[in-house]
């Protein structure tokens, strides 16, 4: 009797504590940050809508140049500043990824870039002169870190990191929502985004890749490809092809090249990369295109720890596609398709 007693009592405490703990729902935050949106889907026991403001911030602090207080502001500015684990971390896969694309990823080619004008609005007035002017202080090498301190070789040379610290900032919230036990989640910022485990449905999280339609506005989006990631993994896609210009007949993204301060005629008009981190696929994204399809097969095969899919146009303007062979992992719909125009 005793001994039913306590099993009676111990089932009944078990009921009260199970019953007594939250249960895991998936959140939705959506908002604006760094003049783009972010959604972000999390399974949660508890919302996390502070906990990301304040990483949101803090990252602010740390590298939006829209902030006059932030560390990339004042060292733009050539005002004294601490740096900050996180712009080092950025700065220095911004370096390696400039190092092993030849340049074509470069964080000191602004200047080069506002030359030309928001969609090449300057062309028909920028000279050599202009562009040998202003790479007298556009290049990588010409900064660095010295202990804990940025150098700089001209005090003209300035940083935009809005190709890289995008998707960092989103593997920054990812890790916070780890560090508070998440381990279903997708961030979405701007377009570059990172995910780990599964979504609502139970199923692997899926991101589509835009079609380059012919549309200026934007309003059409018809989706060309599936990314379906089944572990944790950053992807970003890179390409402005809604904002194209047209030269002698030809469609070119509005993609400047460092190396020679001009428009990169290149025939890719999107590139998609998936890594396990979002910040470096954000920023191979953005290497790819300034490299040839041919040029961007050879530095995927120089970084192993990338994936990649592009979208380009023949010379009769059809849209082609080339992949690397990793990735057919991440490509349900083509893995059945093997047969692909993929020099």
């Amino acid at each position: 009797m005793c001994k039913r007693g306590v099993l009676l009592l111990v089932v009944i405490l078990q009921f009260f504590v199970y019953s007594c703990q939250k249960e895991k729902v998936y959140y939705v935050e959506k908002g604006s940050v760094f003049h783009t949106y972010y959604a972000i889907k999390y399974q949660s026991d508890k919302i996390l809508t502070d906990s990301i403001d304040a990483e949101l911030q803090k990252f602010s602090l740390s590298l939006n140049p829209f902030h006059p207080n932030s560390i990339i502001t004042k060292v733009n500015e050539n005002k004294p500043v601490e740096l900050d684990d996180w712009f080092v971390k950025v700065f220095n896969k911004a370096h390696e990824v400039s190092e092993k694309s030849g340049g074509a990823f470069d964080i000191t080619c602004a200047p080069l870039i506002n030359l030309w004008g928001f969609g090449f609005s300057n062309m028909d007035s920028v000279s050599q002169h202009m562009i040998d002017s202003l790479k007298t202080f556009v290049g990588y090498t010409k900064i660095r870190i010295e202990n804990g301190k940025i150098v700089k070789d001209d005090p003209r040379l300035i940083l935009n990191t809005s190709a890289i610290a995008k998707g960092f900032s989103c593997d920054i919230i990812a890790d916070m929502l780890e560090r508070q036990g998440v381990e279903n989640y997708m961030v979405d910022i701007g377009g570059e985004i990172v995910v780990k485990g599964v979504n609502q449905n139970g199923n692997c999280w899926s991101v589509g890749i835009d079609r380059p339609d012919d549309d200026a506005t934007g309003a059409a989006i018809n989706v060309e490809e599936i990314v379906r990631l089944c572990k944790k993994g950053g992807v970003a896609t890179s390409g402005n092809y809604r904002n194209y210009y047209i030269k002698d007949g030809k469609k070119y993204a509005h993609t400047i090249d460092p190396n020679t301060g001009y428009p990169a005629e290149r025939s890719i008009l999107s590139a998609t990369v998936v890594a396990d981190d979002c910040m470096t696929a954000d920023a191979y994204a953005t290497a790819l295109m300034v490299l040839s399809v041919e040029h961007a097969a050879e530095l995927a095969k120089k970084v192993p720890e990338i994936d990649y899919f592009l979208i380009y146009a023949d010379e009769d303007g059809k849209h082609r596609f080339s992949y690397s062979e990793g990735m057919l992992k991440y490509l349900p719909n083509r893995k059945e398709l093997a047969i692909l125009e993929n020099p």
